[in-house]
């Protein structure tokens, strides 16, 4: 079929397209309250990609009392126009997303409304701009609700006037009520960002994570040295560079760069539909490999660097401290000898941990991580991802000690830190219209689980014929 010639004109093929996939159509679902107040089905922390793509899965189920939540202004969720500093994704653009298999909510059905279909064949990778500009448009076009500017907090538990398990999540905006929590916030997540702590004592001016918002023209003339080899360490060294950098030096403790991208290995349906289902020992070993190769840069993302005379890369030179000299510059310790820098960026990723989310402060403690479930072999330990949540099949949290706090059943966390349990699930374009859908039947299971009583009370009586019977039909006995 050819692509729709507007955007009017895609939009009133999803709308149809929407209506005719709508079965199961029944509402099964019945409004709650607690202490009076309206109680969600479910509360979606995070407007992202994944939020969006959890979000439409349950309202394709009939999740009707459902919100989506983001600190940010609209327009500015998720990386993309934010901390993201390449110039496009790095996926491939064929690959499906949010829209979770729905031909006409494609980026690629949008892309050809807009541009035609020779401007997608011309397309190399997607401009990260566009597909901020397409999660915003599919967000309306699918009717998702969304209440931007709001913060979550403290999750704790409670019960709806009928006494069904339901959560209390104290917000910017004032407390909700939902009850179940589907937790997609991202990277950071599970946890905080992390860099080395020797550069995190240093003074906030001279040092910044990746992630962090940094004033790269405050840069020009500067030495900056950057830590890592991964896709965003090189995307902030191409930005230094641009804005004016006087030297940009990038630092990597291996000796040979990583060149490999294992998420384009692993993308596939076997991998990414079922390793969540395999046996710890497998999940892990697949994940420790994949984890420690870290993800690889695309040949563009290297070009936009190295076309500079001024960038250099330092291969097995990882930083062992770093100090403030009474110049006010910042001397690097490394195995190879000293290296002074102006300043510092750590393009080193995130590090888990539950205490530093303010959402999860009510049960962190005893929030099951992998080390708790698992001991790898010696040649496979990693303290590092051990510290990942150690999730239910559903993308629950699950107790590290039975009993103490029952409740985070019903939080269920789609995020960068459910990679060890499922594969690149929470996070990854690759995966989501896989993951996003399994997350959002765990919410589904637990609701159901909670209503059987007054189903059942319902089936019983539920007298509603569809048959008339000719009582001049019926053989008198």
């Amino acid at each position: 079929m050819p692509a729709p010639r507007s955007l009017a004109a895609l939009e009133a093929d999803i709308a149809r397209d929407l209506a005719i996939t709508a079965h199961p159509r029944a509402p099964w679902l019945k409004p709650k309250t607690a202490g009076g107040l309206p109680v969600l089905d479910c509360l979606v922390v995070g407007g992202g990609q994944g939020g969006l793509a959890v979000a439409f899965a349950l309202k394709r189920d009939r999740v009707e009392r459902l919100l989506v939540i983001d600190s940010a202004p609209e327009g500015q969720e998720g990386p993309w126009v934010t901390y993201a500093r390449m110039h496009t994704l790095r996926s491939p653009k064929d690959q499906t997303g949010p829209d979770l298999r729905t031909p006409s909510l494609t980026y690629q059905a949008w892309h050809e409304a807009l541009y035609g279909e020779e401007g997608f064949a011309r397309l190399g990778y997607i401009p990260k701009e566009l597909w901020n500009d397409y999660l915003l448009w599919f967000r309306r076009v699918t009717g998702i609700p969304v209440r931007n500017g709001v913060t979550a907090g403290r999750i704790t538990p409670t019960l709806t006037d009928d006494g069904l398990p339901c959560l209390a999540i104290e917000t910017s905006a004032g407390p909700m009520l939902a009850r179940k929590v589907v937790l997609a916030t991202g990277q950071d997540g599970g946890g905080r960002n992390w860099m080395p702590p020797f550069v995190e004592a240093l003074p906030p001016p001279l040092r910044a994570h990746a992630w962090d918002a940094i004033d790269f023209d405050a840069l020009k003339g500067k030495v900056v040295a950057v830590l890592g080899a991964g896709a965003s360490a090189f995307d902030n060294a191409a930005v230094a560079l641009e804005r004016g950098a006087g030297e940009v030096h990038l630092f990597c403790r291996r000796e040979i760069v990583m060149d490999v991208q294992p998420y384009r290995w692993l993308t596939f349906a076997g991998f990414l539909r079922h390793l969540g289902d395999m046996p710890d020992a497998w999940r892990w070993r697949f994940m420790q490999k994949i984890l420690t190769m870290r993800e690889g840069f695309t040949q563009e993302t290297y070009d936009r660097a190295n076309r500079f005379p001024n960038f250099l890369m330092h291969m097995g030179r990882p930083w062992s401290g770093a100090r403030v000299g009474a110049d006010g510059r910042v001397a690097i310790e490394t195995p190879r000898g000293p290296f002074t820098a102006d300043y510092l960026i750590c393009g080193t990723g995130v590090r888990m941990d539950a205490t530093a989310r303010p959402e999860l402060a009510a049960c962190a403690a005893n929030i099951a991580t992998w080390a708790d479930r698992y001991t790898p072999p010696e040649e496979e330990a990693s303290e590092r991802l051990g510290e990942f949540p150690y999730l239910a099949p559903d993308f629950a949290f699950t107790e590290r000690r039975a009993g103490e706090t029952p409740w985070i059943r019903d939080l269920h966390f789609f995020g960068f830190g459910s990679q060890l349990s499922f594969g690149p699930a929470g996070s990854s374009i690759n995966a989501m219209a896989i993951a996003a859908p399994r997350c959002a039947a765990g919410v589904t299971r637990g609701l159901f689980a909670a209503d059987m009583p007054r189903l059942f009370d319902e089936l019983c009586a539920y007298d509603i014929k569809q048959v008339a019977l000719d009582p001049g039909k019926l053989a008198a006995e």
